[in-house]
């Protein structure tokens, strides 16, 4: 897998655009800046527009194309992130030290366990952004996973999440626009939450 994530980010361009997906961009400005972790962060299109905002962000990807190309796009910015090489099986932080985490298409087949894991990262009263692939998005070309075991449903994150506040799952019709890869018609799940 992390073979095929490097072969995507080599290249110049950025896969996905260098835009924060707007889910997330509207929902970080209703916050006070303070920590934010972002697995699963690609290319940095999020963790430096977060930097820009006065996160003090980590980010994690086992791509180190994509790290490579974050760290580029955040000197580009005149940002600071901290970005680790890491699975989202694997990433180890400090508990409870993080005021946002945002997961952005971040799928894995092992969803419930990294969930429940990576929330132990989130301070109380922190905030989790969610925004993937719900299982309607199958027959449409805009991106994400071909197997449906990767794709997710309210119901499925209602109950990984299930610990939350204040939780808003919601499923949406929405029209991609980030970058030559995720664009068209797609069929996603957002979430937003408090622990």
């Amino acid at each position: 897998m992390k073979q095929m994530w490097d072969k995507r980010y080599t290249g110049e361009d950025y896969f996905y655009g260098i835009q924060p997906n707007n889910f997330f961009k509207d929902k970080i400005n209703d916050f006070k800046p303070g920590k934010i972790l972002l697995p699963a962060e690609g290319e940095g299109r999020k963790s430096v527009y977060a930097a820009g905002l006065g996160w003090d962000v980590s980010a994690f990807d086992y791509s180190t194309e994509a790290r490579g190309k974050a760290l580029r796009l955040s000197k580009e910015n005149n940002v600071q992130i901290d970005y680790s090489i890491s699975s989202l099986e694997d990433a180890d932080y400090e508990k409870e030290s993080f005021d946002m985490l945002v997961l952005i298409y971040a799928h894995s087949k092992d969803r419930q366990n990294i969930h429940r894991r990576l929330l132990t990262f989130l301070k109380p009263g922190g905030v989790i952004v969610l925004e993937a692939f719900s299982k309607k998005q199958r027959g449409n070309d805009s991106g994400g996973p071909k197997d449906i075991n990767m794709l997710f449903s309210i119901e499925e994150l209602k109950n990984d999440f299930s610990q939350l506040r204040e939780l808003d799952v919601r499923e949406e019709e929405i029209v991609l626009a980030e970058g030559d890869h995720h664009s068209g018609k797609a069929s996603v799940i957002r979430l937003l939450g408090r622990k």
